[in-house]
């Protein structure tokens, strides 16, 4: 008897999934040719353009459904195989590969610190550079830094700002520029400058800069043991053998900038845009006499008034900063009103 009810429901179940089998089997074959019928109706007649969708469709069919090769016409049963093997290779590389392949990354600080140093180190190779790395406990290797360095062609050699922020104590700079009058004479104006405090050490006017007058020039502008060490000048005629020799009698290194290369010698050249843009283009010069006040009169307010920005908003004679709680605050006219200076009352 129980035999009999076992060998019932074996049938039953086998009658089941067997018409399960068949449903589900129709239902495939109905999706795939519903599915080609779409292709057809959305793409071309004369040839139709299979999508990453519709392969990725007909491939996953193959794997539930094999049978699904016989009712396949719009390409080979061939080609739904090969990208069933596509897809399989594809999966499998997406999942043995590393998220993140290759060597980890240096951080940017780091490049960043590496390229600092070699730029302001320029007789620095990877070696040194590494040394210093690791004394501030930073694990890097030392190819990695030769990879990062700043790259040179030829041998290294220290820029001008480099040279100019190491002596600046002893570099004076000398240069000349023009003024016109109101009668139309030229008059030239010699400017040398000291570049510790960006201080005007000397200014003098004439109407014929011979190199023996610039040769005093530097004679007034340096008495006894005050000569700085480097001289900084363009190539002006006007600096003959007289200058060259007077420069050299008081130990003085001259430094030549290059041809029409006047950021070479940047700081008078920014003193004497100063003294044009502050100062002469808003007046209008009658004779040497009245340049000569005029100039001195700018050259005081430009050592105790004016501040500036490479002295850390400071003048070349340091301005001593006042208190708040003195009451009124005054102005003074400085250069004959065109610049003020502004100070505070006592209380």
């Amino acid at each position: 008897m129980v035999a009999g009810m076992l060998t019932i429901l074996s049938a039953i179940v086998s009658l089941l999934s067997f018409r399960f089998r068949r449903r589900a089997s129709l239902e495939l074959e109905v999706l795939a040719l519903r599915h080609q019928v779409a292709v057809l109706h959305r793409q071309r007649p004369d040839r139709p353009w299979l999508r990453q969708g519709d392969r990725l469709l007909w491939a996953w069919l193959y794997r539930v459904w094999p049978r699904c090769l016989k009712v396949m016409v719009l390409v080979k049963p061939a080609t739904v195989i090969q990208w069933h093997r596509q897809g399989f290779r594809r999966y499998w590389r997406w999942r043995s590969s590393s998220r993140r392949p290759g060597r980890p990354g240096v951080n940017r600080e780091i490049r960043e610190l590496i390229r600092q140093m070699s730029v302001a180190n320029p007789l620095w190779g990877a070696p040194r550079i590494h040394g210093e790395m690791l004394k501030l406990g930073i694990e890097v290797s030392q190819a990695t830094v030769g990879r990062h360095m700043v790259r040179r062609h030829g041998p290294p050699s220290p820029t001008w700002r480099t040279f100019l922020s190491k002596h600046i104590d002893g570099i004076a700079a000398i240069d000349m520029f023009v003024v016109v009058t109101a009668a139309f004479r030229l008059l030239y104006v010699s400017v040398i400058l000291g570049h510790a405090r960006r201080k005007i050490l000397h200014l003098n006017i004439t109407q014929h800069p011979t190199a023996g007058w610039l040769s005093r020039q530097i004679t007034e502008a340096f008495p006894w043991d005050t000569a700085p060490r480097y001289l900084l000048r363009d190539r002006d005629a006007s600096y003959g053998s007289d200058f060259r020799c007077r420069v050299e009698a008081m130990g003085i290194t001259e430094v030549v900038t290059a041809p029409r290369s006047p950021w070479q010698n940047p700081y008078v050249e920014r003193v004497i845009g100063s003294i044009r843009r502050e100062c002469l283009d808003h007046i209008v010069i009658f004779n040497e006499r009245h340049l000569r006040r005029v100039l001195t009169s700018y050259r005081d307010y430009y050592h105790r008034s004016r501040t500036h920005l490479s002295l850390q908003k400071d003048c070349p004679d340091p301005r001593p900063v006042q208190s708040e709680n003195r009451a009124k605050v005054i102005a003074i006219e400085e250069v004959g009103g065109l610049h003020h200076r502004y100070e505070r009352l006592a209380a």
